[in-house]
């Protein structure tokens, strides 16, 4: 299932995230794509908590140390692509072994990796300026109980 929705604000672009984590099953690898400064981070952050992580506060980039693992309701890995030179750096990290039944797997600057991703069957999420807080949110390959 595909959709698009507009974002008004940082706030709610981390709402969306926390509706789209409380959905969430295990298993699903989420693709968050955007330029700088278009809401990944906020949006993650909103799904790692509807997914039960703990500490929702200390959700943030892992630019420097590419994976930040939450616990909470499902086993939640959220890796940042940006610093990755390569498909093969990523796979490096381990990717297969975040993907399980009750995980769910956020990549942030997923874009840069994407190519090592078409084999699984993933959700991606695109987010693009509008504005200066408004972001266009477009949402493709959503299973129906992730619904809008």
């Amino acid at each position: 299932m595909d959709w698009d929705i507009t974002s008004k604000s940082p706030g709610q672009t981390i709402e969306l995230g926390r509706k789209i984590g409380r959905k969430l099953r295990g298993g699903e690898v989420v693709a968050v794509c955007g330029q700088l400064g278009s809401g990944k981070t906020h949006l993650i952050k909103g799904i790692a908590a509807g997914a039960g992580a703990k500490d929702s506060k200390q959700v943030n980039s892992p630019t420097f140390v590419i994976v930040n693992e939450y616990v909470g309701r499902l086993d939640i890995y959220h890796i940042d692509a940006y610093r990755l030179n390569s498909v093969s750096e990523f796979e490096m990290i381990g990717f297969d072994d975040f993907c399980y039944p009750q995980s769910v797997v956020l990549i942030e600057w997923a874009d840069k990796i994407e190519s090592a991703l078409q084999a699984i069957d993933y959700i991606r999420i695109e987010l693009e300026h509008a504005g200066q807080t408004q972001r266009d949110i477009h949402i493709e390959n959503a299973p129906d109980y992730i619904d809008n």
